[in-house]
């Protein structure tokens, strides 16, 4: 009896840490599903999200500024019944989360990053958000953009061959808070990214998300 019982207890204390490190969110779209992973590293960010999602606040809201070789960004709660052509991109939940810098999380291609406005803070807006496409970069762009737009600060190596590799938009790093990753789907940013858009760089076909967390299973 007791071993059961302290079976059960081992079980349960493992099961609740791996919910807590292993945070998962599902983005449906017409273009397919990604899945991301919400970082630790950045709990209010990643608490926020979650909160969001578990209210299905982002349900039926649009991708609604694409722009090639970028990012698509999301999250405007004024995009669920806007009419076609609209410009988005103001809506809000009324309040902003502060700013989660990490030097290990960066703007790789497939990340999650909060929008926000140019509050000097860099706090981020409640609930406006991007994923990276990005583009690959050679040694020479990254020298360039170090001394033009990052005032000097150097790119770690590992980063470094992940811009030229994988790609993302370096320029944004330490500016805007990343705090998740596509780790399924990936080809889905890319196919959102591709579609037509108007010249607010809203698609002109509205691509619209469902967002969810994702179901986690223990098999013993």
């Amino acid at each position: 009896m007791k071993r059961t019982l302290l079976l059960s207890i081992c079980l349960f204390t493992a099961f609740a840490a791996s919910a807590q490190r292993n945070r998962k969110v599902t983005v449906s779209t017409d273009f397919g599903t990604m899945v991301i992973r919400l970082y630790d590293q950045t709990p209010l960010h990643r608490d926020n999200f979650i909160k969001l999602v578990k209210r299905h606040f982002y349900d039926s809201l649009l991708f609604h500024r694409v722009i090639g070789h970028f990012m698509v960004q999301g999250g405007d709660p004024e995009s669920k019944r806007a009419k076609p052509g609209a410009q988005l991109g103001n809506g809000s939940v009324g309040y902003t989360v502060p700013a989660e810098f990490q030097l290990d999380l960066f703007h790789k291609k497939g990340v999650l990053a909060a929008a926000r406005d140019n509050n000097p803070a860099k706090a981020s807006d409640g609930c406006q958000f991007y994923i990276v496409q990005g583009k690959k970069f050679t040694d020479g762009q990254l020298d360039t953009l170090e001394q033009t737009r990052l005032g000097g600060r150097k790119i770690p190596l590992d980063q470094r061959e992940v811009y030229k590799t994988i790609g993302g938009t370096p320029h944004l790093d330490q500016n805007y808070t990343v705090f998740g990753e596509v780790v399924k789907g990936m080809e889905v940013i890319d196919s959102i990214a591709a579609v037509k858009t108007d010249r607010n760089n809203r698609p002109l076909q509205d691509v619209r998300m469902k967002v969810r967390l994702k179901k986690k299973f223990l098999f013993f």
